[in-house]
């Protein structure tokens, strides 16, 4: 059923690409960024491909697919910083849940969190909701970390896009694993994490 879905996307994808060019590209990502699951790792490497033969300029492509990110994520983030009142009225747990991961990623690592999260699959897509809803700090570090963590995501898919050419498609059966993997791994050190805070506060109490 999965795999289906993700076949039926995959071709509305391409032929956006293939009809609006750049203007697909920024759209797409832009979509991907603004908390719909769009897999930018069909985008921009099918954008790379196209590339390769010409159709479309490399470093366009990568630049349109940051900023196209960028918007997605500040659409996002604004969403999140204008309802968060509204939120803790409606006692969500699961956007609760989300807004303590996001909590937690930047305690750990701080401002470079955003920057992370960019070249992060998955969490790069739901990250910028969470972080309105906890005010971060600065909307203009935010909107830098955010586009440079995007643009080197983007470079990235497209390069990889650009040298595999036709077999470009072969590129999502990996990364679909690997997304499981990273998966996995935040989990894991979100939950490290968490137990180690835990203790802190029960030895404080």
């Amino acid at each position: 059923m999965i795999s289906f879905v993700l076949e039926i996307v995959s071709k509305y994808i391409l032929s956006i690409i293939e009809s609006a060019g750049y203007f697909g590209v920024f759209i797409l990502m832009a979509l991907e960024s603004a908390n719909i699951p769009i897999p930018s790792e069909i985008i921009m490497p099918f954008a790379g491909f196209l590339a390769s033969g010409g159709t479309l300029n490399f470093w366009l492509i990568v630049f349109l697919g940051a900023i196209g990110n960028l918007s997605g994520s500040l659409f996002s983030y604004w969403l999140g910083y204008l309802v968060r009142k509204d939120i803790l009225k409606w006692n969500n747990h699961k956007i609760f849940g989300e807004t303590e991961r996001a909590k937690i990623w930047l305690d750990r690592f701080g401002d470079w969190a955003v920057f992370i999260s960019r070249i992060l699959p998955v969490v790069r897509t739901f990250i910028s909701f969470p972080l309105g809803i906890l005010k971060f700090k600065s909307l203009w570090r935010f909107s830098i970390l955010t586009f440079f963590g995007s643009f080197i995501w983007s470079l990235f898919l497209t390069y990889l896009g650009f040298v595999f050419g036709k077999n470009w498609q072969v590129l999502h059966v990996y990364f679909r694993k690997f997304d499981y993997l990273i998966l996995i791994l935040i989990l894991a050190a979100i939950i490290w994490w968490g137990r180690g805070y835990l203790k802190k506060r029960l030895i404080k109490l």
